[in-house]
């Protein structure tokens, strides 16, 4: 583990507060945690924006298409 110092406001801070008591975890682990959770999600917005990009892109379509054709033909075989 690596140590991590930074500051947060006040009201956020007391929500921390709280919601580790609640559930009995420190805050340092609820912390990680809500990172890590919020990391994935940008990663998979990512994933989203490319894919969408790629749906308007004209010889992206035609390449998945012909892929997908030579897919098929190879599950019939």
């Amino acid at each position: 583990m690596v140590t991590f110092t930074s500051t947060l406001p006040e009201e956020l801070l007391g929500k921390l507060r709280e919601m580790a008591k609640r559930l009995s975890v420190p805050k340092n682990k609820l912390i990680e945690k809500a990172l890590e959770i919020y990391l994935d999600q940008l990663t998979r917005a990512e994933y989203i924006k490319s894919y969408k990009q790629a749906g308007i892109d004209e010889d992206i379509m035609t390449m998945a298409e012909e892929g997908m054709e030579d897919y098929l033909e190879q599950l019939n075989k």
